[in-house]
């Protein structure tokens, strides 16, 4: 009666030669950091989203636009605050002590909201990078064990000078473990890389969205 070759994933891990194992257990890393990335970033865009919802709310409420500074102060934890508090905070700046204006406020205003909305992006941004690492480099790292895989099956074959698909399909199915690794750790990656970057973009979009609205009652009280 034939041996019974077990070909569950950690018998074919076990039977992989070390290089085919590192590489299989960069994969796995590179997949579970992935998704710790994806779900980070979920959950911040909803509290960023949140967050700006809750000051949109506030800041079209009818409060004056001072007392809402004053109560959010120079540096609040929201980005859609931040904004908001950098485009007051130039405000202020740029008032003489006799309480004119000094030339120029208006494009002062809005570089300081623009490099405000360029930090959130930038945090709303980071690890994104990542997964779209992991997308494009994980299939080429599985491949890499593959090749390697296959290369150590057919030297086995030639030593034992038997070409039997007995002998021949643990070595392959130990291989393709890795581009299937491969697969796993990049798929996700690239879908949800697309998704959250979708998502950044239409938060930032917002963002942008009220900086305009903000610098244009400023302008309306330069004007003034």
């Amino acid at each position: 009666m034939p041996q019974e070759i077990d070909f569950s994933l950690l018998a074919l891990f076990a039977r992989a030669t070390l290089t085919v194992q590192v590489v299989m257990i960069l994969l796995i890393a590179m997949s579970f950091w992935g998704w710790a990335v994806i779900v980070n970033k979920f959950l911040s865009f909803r509290a960023a989203r949140r967050e700006a919802a809750g000051f949109d709310r506030a800041f079209w409420s009818g409060e004056p636009l001072d007392e809402l500074y004053e109560r959010l102060g120079p540096d609040p934890a929201g980005a859609a605050q931040r904004i908001f508090a950098a485009g007051m905070t130039e405000w202020r700046r740029s008032h003489r002590d006799d309480g004119a204006l000094i030339a120029g406020a208006q494009a002062r205003i809005d570089r300081s909201m623009d490099v405000a909305i360029s930090k959130a992006a930038e945090r709303l941004n980071g690890g994104l990078a990542y997964l779209a690492t992991v997308g494009s480099t994980a299939p080429f790292i599985g491949l890499f064990g593959t090749v390697w895989g296959i290369k150590h099956a057919f030297e086995q074959i030639a030593i034992a000078q038997n070409t039997n698909l007995a002998v021949v399909a643990p070595g392959i199915a130990e291989a393709l473990l890795a581009t299937g690794l491969g697969l796993l750790a990049a798929i996700p990656a690239v879908v949800f890389y697309n998704k959250l970057s979708a998502d950044s973009d239409r938060i930032v979009a917002g963002y942008e969205a009220f900086a305009d609205e903000f610098a244009t009652i400023l302008s309306r009280q330069l004007d003034g």
